[in-house]
Order: C-alpha cells, then sequence, then structure tokens
C-alpha cells in the first residue's frame, strides 16, 4: 500500500484518500456501508466540508468508532470568525470528535493574512491553541490564490485542482508545494466526471509522490476499483500515456469543470451540467441526458438574462452565457 506524507504535517496516509462531497447523494445506510469498507481496505484519510450537507454526519456514524485510526479534513466557507467558530463547532458535532487533523479555508477569493482585517487566520490559530484543529489548510481553484497561500508559508496544506488534464502553470504548483514542504491534497481529479478512465487517472497521479488524491466516491464499485488499483497499480505505459494525449488534445481549454461556484443562476439554469452538455453527450450514454426533464433544464439556457454573474465567480474566466448558448445549439441536433 503506497503512502504519501502531507508536508510540514507530517500526517502520512493511503496514497488513496476518500473525498466525501458525493455521499451526499447516498441514504445513510448506504453511505456508512461504504465509509467503513474504506475504512477497512485501508483508506485512512476522509475530506469532506461543512458545505456538503450531511457529508460530516455520516463520517461520524460511520468512523467515530475509529477515531483514532483515521484523519479527517473538513473546510469552511466562512468569511468573518464568528462563522467560522459556529462552523467548526457544527463540524465536530456532526463528526463526533473533539478536534480535526485538518481544517481548510474552502476556497476564499483572496487569501487570508493576519492583520488583513477578517480575522479569519487569527480564528484558525485560536481554534489550533484550543486543540480544536491540528492543522491549517486552504483549498482554491484559481493560480494567483493558491499561489500566494504557498508563498505565505502560513498554510500546511493546499487542495487544488488537479488531474491528467494538468497544464504547466499547475504542475508548478505541485512543485512548488513539494518544495515549500507544504502538503498537496488533489481534487478534481476525475474533473467532475468528465474523465472517464480512472485506472489512467490514477496511473498520472501515481507519479506526484507528494500528491494525495481524493477520490469522489459515491456508489461501491468506484470504490471497489480504488481498491483494486491500490494491489495492482496501472503504470503509464505506452497505451495509457497516448490515450492521456488524446484527452487532452479534446478537453483542455475552454471547457467546464463542473465546481459549481457560478451557482446559483437568477434563471434557475443548471450552469455545471448544462455548460458541459456537448462533451457529456459524447463521453457517457446520452439517453440519461435526453430526457423530457433534461431538455427542459437546457431550454432554461433561452432565459439567460446575460448578467454575466456566473462569470465573475468563474474560477476559470469562462465566458458562460457564450458556452451555453453553444452547448443548446449542439444538444438540439442530438433530438
Amino acid at each position: 500500500m503506497e503512502r504519501v506524507r502531507l508536508g510540514k504535517t507530517e500526517i502520512v496516509v493511503n496514497k488513496n484518500g476518500f473525498g466525501a462531497l458525493p455521499i451526499q447523494r447516498r441514504n445513510m445506510d448506504d453511505a456508512v456501508r461504504i465509509l467503513r469498507k474504506a475504512y477497512e481496505n485501508g483508506i485512512d484519510f476522509f475530506d469532506t466540508a461543512r458545505a456538503y450537507t450531511d457529508s460530516e454526519e455520516k463520517i461520524g456514524n460511520a468512523l467515530s468508532d475509529v477515531r483514532s485510526e483515521i484523519y479527517i479534513a473538513s473546510k469552511t466557507m466562512a468569511l468573518e470568525p464568528d462563522k467560522l467558530k459556529a462552523d467548526l463547532e457544527t463540524t465536530l458535532t456532526n463528526l463526533k470528535t473533539d478536534h480535526l487533523d485538518l481544517y481548510q479555508l474552502h476556497n476564499p477569493a483572496e487569501c487570508p493574512e493576519p492583520g488583513d482585517g477578517t480575522g479569519l487566520y487569527e480564528a484558525l490559530e485560536d481554534a489550533k491553541r484550543q486543540g480544536m484543529i491540528r492543522h491549517i489548510g486552504i483549498t482554491n481553484h484559481r493560480l494567483s490564490v493558491a499561489k500566494k497561500a504557498i508563498e505565505s508559508g502560513l498554510y500546511e496544506t493546499l487542495q487544488f485542482p488537479f488531474s491528467y488534464l494538468a497544464d504547466e502553470k499547475d504542475i508548478e504548483i505541485v512543485n512548488m508545494c513539494k518544495e515549500k514542504d507544504m502538503g498537496f491534497i488533489c481534487m478534481k481529479s476525475l474533473s467532475g466526471g468528465l474523465i472517464t478512465r480512472a485506472d489512467a487517472a490514477y496511473a498520472y497521479l501515481a507519479q506526484y509522490d507528494n500528491a494525495l488524491p481524493i477520490w469522489g466516491i459515491q456508489h461501491e464499485h468506484e470504490l471497489d476499483e480504488f481498491l483494486a488499483f491500490e494491489k495492482e497499480p496501472p503504470a503509464m505505459d505506452e497505451e495509457i500515456t497516448a490515450f492521456i494525449n488524446q484527452e487532452r488534445e479534446e478537453l483542455t481549454g475552454e471547457f467546464c469543470r463542473s465546481c459549481g461556484y457560478c451557482m446559483p443562476c437568477p434563471v434557475g439554469i443548471k450552469i455545471p451540467n448544462c455548460n458541459r452538455m456537448s462533451l457529456l453527450l459524447r463521453r457517457m450514454p446520452p439517453e440519461q441526458w435526453l430526457t423530457e426533464e433534461w431538455q427542459a433544464e437546457m431550454n432554461k439556457i433561452e432565459d439567460c438574462l446575460e448578467c454575466r454573474q456566473c462569470v465573475s465567480k468563474c474560477p476559470y474566466e469562462l465566458d458562460i452565457p457564450n458556452t451555453l448558448k453553444k452547448n443548446l445549439e449542439d444538444y438540439r441536433t442530438f433530438l
């Protein structure tokens, strides 16, 4: 079983982390069963967030009796110290624990620092002094914020999107973390579902010995696939390398990563899926996207107000109103 060290935290865990966003979509019994199976098969890092509805509660119900044998990370989107403290207390209650191994600021627009007037970093330090959290981290989708967090030396871990669709700027982030002895946690390693070959995703990330992927697990068969890779790790052979190169040609550039920070839409457009519908139709069974329900969702694009609120919130600076219209035009060719 391969292990990875999260920089100066000195946390050493299974190279496969458990991303607990998708288990929001499972009922309590199913979620508990999947989480327990992950633990029983050696996975010992679980990442969740206050924003993930009942994900924290499900982890608490599944793993509180083995708390000393696992590492738990959670996140807060709080913008004020009092809200951060309230979120942390709720998180600890949900997880049935008295501390978090890692507490992360969840995709802030700027990199909080001591004395910046927000009081957020000071609140994290206070929680650490009280023993409520062991280590301080940050997550982000913006290169500028990620770089500032690394260079500041204030944060012990960075969680950032990283997959085989990464470009040189993304790879630079991974290497910067290694140089600064900062833990690097990979989110979106399957690019919001657009990457459909887990073996290629696994093999690519295995090349980075300081990177901890947190695979988003919703179904037991997904967990089984990653557990199988631990026994027989896929390698970056000629076939996988050629496949990844082909994928990069198709997917790099102006495509939606489905991070969801563009939401909500004033007219109710489900932007993350509508904005990458052309790819979804070609990479998954198209029938599931051609239902009356999804036709109605796609038709909402005609109601777009061109307010560009989504553009201002998109970490990747996509021209979302324009790409939505292109996706709608393409969608109708499938009907």
